[in-house]
């Protein structure tokens, strides 16, 4: 499932289909599940497209589910649904990034702005988490000592010359310069200035 879907998990089965049909109506990719275990077994958790989330289940209900995936750094937008969540519940959801709670029974015209929504921040945290992970794997290349050069360059962004790196760090100016070019080589950047903005701005 690498297409757009949205994902529904909802232990009652009428509405569960009937949701699942009219969104196949609309025109969308649509895959729903009993429970969140079921889901879990099949479907990754950065999954591109959103999930539509009963809260109240047995076993795992919405709000663990919820905590899991968060826990697992996933990208999976979460819209739930719920015939009898109260507000704490509703502002816990939204406190760990839902991006709505609505109450059944709910217009389903809400639900489908509600899933434009959260396709399009989903493929926003799919980018800034490739992106971090991307940093993340350049910066594993480096030694323990060019790490720490990098960090006084990304600290300082106005006072990068050798001399002032090496008087800081408190070791000669070409070793400074060594350093420099290797971590410039290892991470694919040709000038500090392209250093600073690969890791100055990390989402």
């Amino acid at each position: 499932m690498t297409e757009l879907t949205v994902y529904i998990i909802d232990d009652d089965d009428d509405v569960r289909i009937a949701l699942s049909r009219s969104l196949r109506r609309r025109g969308m990719t649509v895959a729903h599940f009993p429970d969140a275990q079921s889901f879990l077994d099949q479907v990754d958790a950065d999954a591109s497209g959103c999930l539509v989330l009963d809260y109240g289940m047995p076993d795992m209900d919405g709000l663990e589910l919820q905590d899991y995936l968060v826990r697992q750094d996933s990208t999976l937008p979460i819209i739930f649904i719920s015939g009898h969540g109260g507000i704490p519940e509703s502002v816990r959801a939204t406190k760990a990034g839902a991006i709505d709670f609505l109450e059944k029974p709910f217009d389903l015209s809400v639900l489908t702005d509600r899933i434009a929504v959260a396709w399009e921040l989903g493929e926003k945290l799919r980018q800034q988490k490739a992106r971090r992970l991307d940093l993340a794997e350049k910066r594993g290349r480096l030694t323990d000592r060019e790490d720490e050069v990098l960090q006084y360059i990304l600290r300082n962004p106005g006072r990068t010359t050798s001399k002032e790196i090496a008087a800081e760090l408190n070791i000669s100016p070409r070793t400074v310069e060594i350093h420099r070019g290797r971590i410039q080589l290892k991470v694919g950047v040709k000038t500090t200035i392209e250093l600073y903005e690969l890791f100055g701005r990390s989402p």
